[in-house]
């Protein structure tokens, strides 16, 4: 008897995610940053297991901070554009190899300290009050499914 195919996984189109880029004005430790965050809003955010990613040569973790807001029902995860720290798995032979032991989940945005994701398909990011005086204003961005990122939040939530 054969297997029958309920869905084909290339036909399935998956929705791209929204979610939000925190630049911090000043560079804090992440500790000071969520302490201050923690002290204006009614979120309580807190440091969740780290997010790996697994390279070639490097295993790659970054720190995730997670709160739950009451009123919305929505859970907010901050997880670090930077990786905090890499674990060598293996030698690197090859002469030009694009892997160093530094990570960036949006490479084109560097600049970027924080991800800001949310379980809504449609976040509000506004109920979430971040100090004025160390964080730029939360930019939009849209994370289509053909990402690397978009895997890994996918997986993560």
């Amino acid at each position: 008897m054969e297997i029958q195919k309920l869905y084909d996984l290339d036909d399935i189109e998956f929705e791209d995610i929204a979610i939000g880029l925190v630049r911090l004005a000043k560079n804090i430790p992440a500790h000071e940053f969520f302490y201050k965050v923690n002290q204006n809003a009614d979120l309580k955010f807190s440091r969740k297991k780290d997010m790996v990613f697994h390279g070639d040569y490097y295993d790659y973790f970054f720190p995730r901070f997670e709160a739950y807001h009451k009123f919305t029902k929505t859970c907010f995860t901050f997880i670090s554009n930077k990786s905090s720290e890499s674990k060598q798995k293996k030698i690197q032979t090859e002469l030009f190899s694009e892997e160093e032991n530094i990570k960036f989940l949006l490479n084109n945005q560097v600049d970027v300290e924080y991800i800001l994701h949310s379980s809504e398909q449609f976040p509000d990011f506004s109920v979430i009050l971040l100090p004025e005086n160390l964080v730029f204003p939360i930019q939009d961005y849209t994370l289509s499914s053909e990402e690397e990122l978009y895997q890994i939040i996918q997986y993560y939530e």
